[in-house]
């Protein structure tokens, strides 16, 4: 702030006015950035001086315009005319020490300047003024006295003046005081400091460094954040871009909407007519079966009551002829008939190792015949008409699934949010069960699943799937066994129940193919395990009910047997080998049921109890032997495969012990190539103890070498 400049004052003398005129200093003309002006005449001129008197009073000397405009004045006190005179001769010899600078109030200012103006303007006339009062200084002396009071009325003037500028400047040196207090404070040296070394000040730098640092990694994870933000709204605006319209997309749902909406309506009206089929064909197989059953049963027991009575009539009287009832008569040549159709056409076919009770007994007369093709075509006749007089897209699993297709390429994330791999099963089971109606499992060369027109479409539809070809779990690739499982399954489990007969190999060869299909493609699932589970119970109680019902193997006195052209010689051996037909049927089982559970029905409620006793009873020879290596064929491979075994497993030992006994009666006799097969039969059925036993027993020297082949 620029300080006002120091402000002299002259002393004046009342005494002698002309004496202090002529000693007044003026301001030298030549100073720089001053000049002369008329002090205030109007403002504050006592009362008696006029304005005739402008030239007598006190002239001002101002420094720079620019500073003292509105800051301060300079005040030059004279109290007379002449001392402006002597001010003009003297010029710069007056010192300038003797001008003096008094500020007054901001009120006064323009005031001030008008004044100076006033007096630079009126310069050249004060100096002709000057010289006309040096030569008229007696004219002046005359008014002294009237001056005296003017002077006086003056001086008081100016002490006022000069009382309001001692006041100003108090009051500005005591605010430069509080203002210098003040700014002392700050600085005041009076306080200290704790000691500062290098190593706080490296300790503080680095503490601030780690904090910038974290600062900095903080930023740069919310950068980076920021950056992939940026990159997925960018990604996401151009597949919204990218992507089909949203009236399309909703065309799309709709009409995919509408679709399934037509199509559930559609199966939910044809699926009472396919129950119906359904019903009307799994009833005339089973009609057909149930009659096969019957007439075998009914057969077999008026076979056997006939025998009985032939047998009763031999103990009792060999004269006369055995009264048969026309109905047993009837049914004794209808056998027979059969008996001898089949066999004509072995004979045709080459096929003369065939023994008598292994066929399945189940021709048809031609009546039953006729009756039965007729029944079927009308069934499926009214199979076609089911879906006759519906469009393509609603009955054909492939342009089904072709719909759902699209949906999956389209928007695989609805389709999968959707879980349509779940409805799919469902929606397909009406149209699977349509299929399946003319499918007959037990049926030999059946079509396989896998050639069905609904397995095929399925495969193609899970191997389409681009994403789910990466997942093994996928849910798409689980639609065939969820059908099997929900579809096929339970009808094969129908046709085990009701209408397989395990007597007949054809059925069970068939029926064993279709289940090894099917459970292979079956295993992954866990509800498929449980319909897996419900089949083999299917399948095993159906054995044990064949093993009690149609395994009747009689025993005859030796007398009775020992013709082999006797009927019950005949008879007797058509029931072993019938047993022994279901034997190996039970045993074709092998890798699908359990070896516990094949042992139990193959072994010990069948081979055991009907079949050994059977053997025991007949009459030893070559025919024994024969049969013996049947049983042995029909035995699973993987049961003996251990060669560390030198046992057999247990559920063989009477059949061991059978094969022993036979082998030492044999060797007593002249039946050398017999025993050597009761040894191979040993043998591979490893019981190795028992058969080095009998050759060492024996001395079968040149039965050893079979021993060290295995």
């Amino acid at each position: 702030m620029a300080q006002r400049p120091k402000r002299t004052f002259r002393q004046r003398r009342a005494d002698s006015s002309d004496s202090d005129a002529a000693e007044e200093p003026s301001a030298e003309p030549g100073a720089p950035g001053e000049q002369a002006a008329p002090g205030p005449a109007e403002e504050g001129s006592p009362p008696g001086g006029g304005r005739a008197e402008a030239a007598e009073r006190p002239l001002c000397v101002r420094g720079p315009r620019g500073r003292g405009r509105g800051r301060g004045r300079v005040w030059a006190s004279s109290r007379r005319a002449t001392g402006v005179a002597h001010l003009a001769d003297s010029g710069s010899d007056v010192p300038e020490s003797k001008t003096a600078d008094l500020s007054t109030d901001e009120e006064n200012g323009t005031h001030h300047s008008s004044e100076s103006k006033d007096g630079q303007s009126s310069s050249p006339d004060s100096s002709s003024s000057l010289e006309e009062e040096f030569s008229s200084v007696a004219t002046r002396n005359e008014e002294t006295s009237e001056e005296s009071q003017e002077d006086k009325n003056q001086d008081i003037w100016e002490q006022q003046q000069m009382r309001k500028a001692i006041k100003i400047t108090e009051g500005r040196d005591m605010d430069l005081s509080h203002g210098s207090e003040s700014q002392t404070v700050k600085f005041d040296t009076s306080i200290s400091f704790p000691p500062v070394n290098l190593e706080i000040i490296k300790k503080q730098l680095n503490t601030r460094l780690t904090l910038l640092q974290d600062t900095h990694r903080v930023h740069l994870r919310e950068y980076e954040k920021y950056v992939e933000d940026v990159k997925s709204s960018k990604s996401t605006i151009q597949n919204l871009e990218n992507s089909s319209n949203q009236a399309l997309n909703f065309k799309f749902y709709k009409s995919m909407k509408i679709y399934v909406e037509n199509l559930i309506d559609c199966l939910n009206e044809k699926i009472i007519s396919i129950q119906e089929i359904e019903s009307s064909m799994h009833a005339l197989l089973l009609k057909q079966a149930m009659s096969f059953l019957k007439r075998r049963q009914d057969e077999l027991k008026h076979e056997s009551t006939y025998l009985q009575q032939l047998s009763r009539k031999a103990e009792t009287s060999t004269n006369g002829s055995l009264a048969i009832d026309e109905k047993t008569q009837w049914i004794l040549e209808e056998i027979e008939s059969r008996r001898t159709q089949r066999r004509q056409a072995r004979e045709l076919s080459g096929n003369c190792d065939h023994q008598e009770g292994t066929s399945s007994d189940d021709e048809l007369s031609s009546s039953d015949m006729t009756d039965f093709q007729k029944s079927q075509g009308d069934i499926l006749q009214d199979h076609k008409k089911i879906f006759e007089d519906v469009h393509d897209d609603f009955c054909n699993i492939q342009n089904i699934l072709l719909k759902f297709q699209q949906w999956r390429e389209k928007f695989p994330g609805s389709y999968y949010e959707a879980f349509i791999s779940l409805c799919i099963p469902k929606l397909l089971n009406p149209l699977i069960r349509f299929q399946l109606i003319d499918w007959n499992p037990l049926k030999f060369g059946s079509v396989g699943l896998k050639q069905m027109p609904w397995f095929t479409s399925i495969e193609e539809f899970m191997n389409s799937s681009v994403e789910d070809s990466k997942k093994e779990d996928s849910s798409d690739k689980k639609i065939l066994s969820v059908v099997i499982n929900k579809t096929v399954i339970p009808r094969l489990t129908d046709f085990v129940e009701f209408i397989w007969d395990p007597l007949s190999t054809s059925q069970t060869t068939s029926l064993i193919m279709h289940c090894r299909m099917i459970l292979e493609h079956s295993t992954c699932e866990n509800e498929v395990s449980k319909g897996k589970q419900d089949l083999l119970k299917s399948i095993v109680s159906r054995i044990k009910k064949a093993i009690e019902d149609d395994v009747f193997i009689p025993l005859y006195p030796k007398s009775a047997v020992e013709n082999k052209t006797s009927p019950h010689s005949k008879f007797q051996e058509r029931q072993f080998w019938s047993g022994l037909k279901l034997f190996g049927n039970i045993l074709l089982w092998n890798g699908l049921l359990q070896d516990d559970i094949l042992r139990e029905l193959g072994l010990e409620k069948l081979l055991n109890r009907y079949l050994i006793i059977a053997l025991l009873n007949a009459t030893l020879g070559p025919d024994i032997v024969k049969k013996c290596n049947q049983i042995a064929a029909y035995l699973p491979e993987k049961w003996f495969e251990n060669s560390a075994m030198r046992t057999s497993i247990p559920q063989l030992e009477n059949f061991i012990q059978f094969l022993l006994q036979s082998a030492h009666k044999l060797s007593r006799s002249d039946f050398r190539d017999e025993v050597k097969e009761i040894i191979l039969i040993l043998v591979k059925i490893r019981a190795l103890n028992q058969a080095e036993f009998f050759i060492e027993e024996y001395h079968l020297d040149h039965l050893k070498s079979v021993l060290k082949e295995v």
